[in-house]
């Protein structure tokens, strides 16, 4: 069982998260092992060439990090990201993008795990971008 509801999340975002409600972020599962959440679209997310910019990306990417740490933690707002790379790898096309988050590893201090992003308007199966990322965690 994880962690952390979506409604404790979402009250989390909306209290300490503020770029999230800008984003339009939603949260789809919470499960101990995966999260996913979305951007739900909006025209201002598109970058010259019609295409999903990558702050969109990076900033959901971000947020499902964060919550797949709380899915095991529990809430504690001062996780921060230490490292977050990303690879684009195809061009989203204007639609929602998805992410599905998950720990690698989970220490006393670091959290390490992967997110795939996903667009609507590709197959389900075609990632439009990988991320890796690592969070501190305060001591507890």
């Amino acid at each position: 069982m994880p962690e952390i509801t979506i409604d404790q999340f979402e009250q989390l975002m909306e209290s300490e998260l503020p770029f999230a409600q800008t984003m339009g972020l939603k949260v789809d599962h919470i499960s101990e092992d995966l999260v996913q959440m979305r951007a739900v679209y909006n025209k201002d997310f598109l970058r010259p060439g019609g295409t999903v910019s990558g702050p969109v990306m990076m900033g959901l990417a971000d947020a499902a990090m964060f919550l797949a740490v709380m899915a095991k933690i529990g809430p504690v707002s001062l996780a921060v990201t230490t490292q977050l790379s990303i690879n684009f790898l195809r061009k989203p096309e204007p639609g929602d993008v998805f992410a599905v988050a998950r720990l690698l590893k989970l220490g006393k201090r670091l959290a390490v795990g992967d997110v795939a992003i996903y667009s609507a308007s590709h197959s389900s199966d075609e990632m439009v971008a990988h991320v890796t990322a690592t969070y501190s965690i305060p001591p507890r």
